[in-house]
């Protein structure tokens, strides 16, 4: 019975593509208000970051003129979403006149598919290698038509389980143990010294500054310090700081990396503050919140296509405006912040995000904080 129905020819050739694409390139959909007639696919990681299968009939040069008008005025909007300064789009036609002549620039590249062996294009075939080979199937008719839409649907699942699992929120339990540290050290200041203003306090607890933590050794000083906060006001904003920022990164790192990340941040805002700071007493969690955000700018880097308007309209505006009050108002340790912040991002990089395992840029990162490292450790240890 399933092999009387048949299946317009159009129609399959849109069905394998978009199950090639999908299911072995790992491209996603993407849902374009007002668009009919063709189907638009990202996947930021490819050197074509947009896909566009266009079925309805190009039948002279204006009427592409309008057409590549529209995809230019789309993709920039997507750019500026994904926060991607380049996105090469490959147009694949199904439907072209005679008459028409395909042009391709910098940022298309566009090809006519109206049979299988028109994919052997080598804009295509350069990119895609096995397109020719993963579009032929043995199943016909409505077994193929089944095959593909299960395909599809499993992968589509398949993602959205990966998604999910990144994207649900998870108790914050290495963040709430912080947070306790913090408080339980801010009490402690209280009952074995002087208040949590007290310079020797301070001091006594693990509070950086230069004379000890470079001149006598006491390097514990550069993660200490980060536990320490000096008046009630200044743990109360890093609290709600670090609880709102942390159980975000906790969330979307896993409690490992996520410590990890905290622990050196705090270690790179204390080295910077050393490097820029003498004879001043530095305590806070700041410096490795900082670094948290620095992170968080990393992952959503990664994750763009989805946080791109909220690595826009929350983390760079949170990040900008906290550095502007440090540069304006006096007895901010900015250093540390900055410090944090580039500690944060790169260890974030090294460490890679979950479901982008990109060594290359894990390497990348491994280099950049070497080079950070040594030269931070030199200006404070031995330049300075």
């Amino acid at each position: 019975m399933n092999e009387n129905v048949i299946i317009d020819k159009k129609d399959l050739m849109i069905m394998k593509l978009l199950h090639y694409f999908v299911t072995e390139e790992d491209y996603n959909p993407i849902i374009l208000h007002g668009v009919n007639d063709e189907i638009w696919l990202e996947n930021l990681n490819n050197p074509y970051k947009v896909v566009r299968i266009v079925n309805h009939y190009i039948h002279n040069n204006e009427q592409l003129s309008f057409d590549n008008f529209k995809v230019k005025q789309i993709t920039n909007k997507l750019k500026s979403k994904t926060l991607s300064r380049k996105m090469k789009v490959l147009n694949i036609y199904l439907d072209l006149g005679e008459a028409v002549n395909l042009t391709s620039d910098s940022e298309s590249e566009s090809v006519v598919v109206k049979k299988i062996t028109d994919l052997k294009n080598e804009h295509l075939i350069s990119v895609f290698p096995d397109i020719l080979t993963k579009t032929k199937y043995e199943e016909k008719g409505m077994e193929l038509f089944a095959k593909i839409t299960n395909d599809i649907n499993n992968a589509n699942k398949e993602k959205t389980k990966k998604l999910d699992k990144i994207f649900s929120i998870k108790k914050p339990i290495i963040t709430y143990c912080i947070i306790a540290l913090c408080i339980l050290a801010f009490i402690l200041m209280y009952i074995f010294g002087n208040g949590s203003s007290d310079n020797l306090t301070l001091i006594k607890f693990g509070a950086n500054l230069d004379i000890l933590t470079v001149g006598l050794g006491e390097y514990f000083r550069l993660i200490t310090c980060s536990f320490l906060h000096i008046g009630i006001f200044h743990l109360l904003f890093n609290m709600y700081a670090l609880y709102v920022i942390g159980s975000q990164a906790e969330s979307f790192f896993g409690k490992i990396k996520y410590l990890i990340i905290y622990l050196f941040s705090a270690v790179s805002a204390s080295l910077l503050s050393l490097m820029f700071s003498s004879n001043v007493i530095s305590a806070g969690a700041s410096g490795a919140i900082f670094g948290l955000m620095g992170a968080l700018l990393y992952f959503g880097y990664h994750y763009r296509i989805y946080l791109g308007n909220v690595i826009k309209s929350q983390i760079i505006p949170i990040i900008v405006i906290n550095l502007l009050f440090g540069f304006l108002v006096s007895g901010v340790d900015n250093a540390a912040h900055i410090g944090g912040l580039i500690g944060g991002f790169l260890t974030a990089m090294v460490l890679g995000v979950p479901e982008h395992n990109d060594k290359s840029s894990r390497i990348n990162g491994m280099i950049l904080l070497l080079i950070y490292l040594a030269f931070v450790i030199y200006m404070v240890f031995i330049g300075g």
